[in-house]
């Protein structure tokens, strides 16, 4: 009743181009994943973190939380806020980083200021081939992302959306059922709970998940 090991980079026995995720983040900053979150990629799965995270920067604060039990498929791109420059001035091109020079006056606060902060994905968060994620958004729990969406602003909880920029099509379930679904949030449960009731959660009766013990 344990379900799979969440410490196993390579869950699967008979391919390595799924990795769970959690594992490959101990030890980087600013990165946060749930258990069971995964990536698959036939092209070195295990640099997840370093191919598919981008322009996440020291100077920058903003983090990567990542929940528990998404599945990511291959190409998956989260563009942080290290990828910004500064917007407020005449331009926006990077002087500092070319010449000690032209780097007179510059600060990591001028481009943070303008940052949009932590990138969230919420649990159960479906993000199809090739999606990009901008920074600062937030994907609500149970989300579907099309693949090859461009996602620029949040996405609310049990939405599927797609497109460039990337646009809801339609709700999963009613406001009242989210908020019933949210409500059980059965990706917190312990895993034996979670393994007792896998039928349930596969189904769509939140009847029964309300009821499960």
């Amino acid at each position: 009743m344990t379900g799979p090991d969440p410490t196993q980079r390579h869950p699967l026995d008979f391919t390595d181009q799924v990795v769970f995720l959690a594992p490959l983040a101990e030890g980087r900053d600013r990165i946060e994943v749930g258990r069971f979150t995964y990536y698959d990629d036939p092209d070195r799965a295990e640099e997840f973190f370093d191919k598919n995270v981008l322009y996440h920067f020291e100077f920058s604060p903003s983090r990567l939380l990542i929940g528990p039990f998404c599945a990511f498929a291959t190409g998956t791109t989260f563009i942080m806020d290290g990828a910004n420059h500064a917007m407020g001035g005449i331009s926006t091109f990077p002087f500092d980083i070319f010449s000690e020079d032209w780097s007179q006056g510059f600060s990591s606060k001028d481009v943070n200021a303008e940052g949009r902060g932590d990138t969230v994905v919420g649990a159960d968060v479906w993000i199809g081939n090739g999606a990009v994620i901008m920074p600062g958004v937030t994907i609500g729990a149970g989300a579907i992302i099309a693949a090859r969406s461009v996602v620029s602003r949040d996405v609310p909880p049990f939405t599927i959306v797609a497109g460039n920029p990337a646009r809801e099509i339609r709700r999963r379930f009613s406001d009242a059922d989210t908020a019933r679904l949210l409500e059980i949030a059965w990706w917190d449960w312990p895993v034996d709970k979670i393994t007792r009731h896998i039928t349930t959660i596969r189904s769509a009766d939140i009847d029964a998940l309300e009821a499960a013990t």
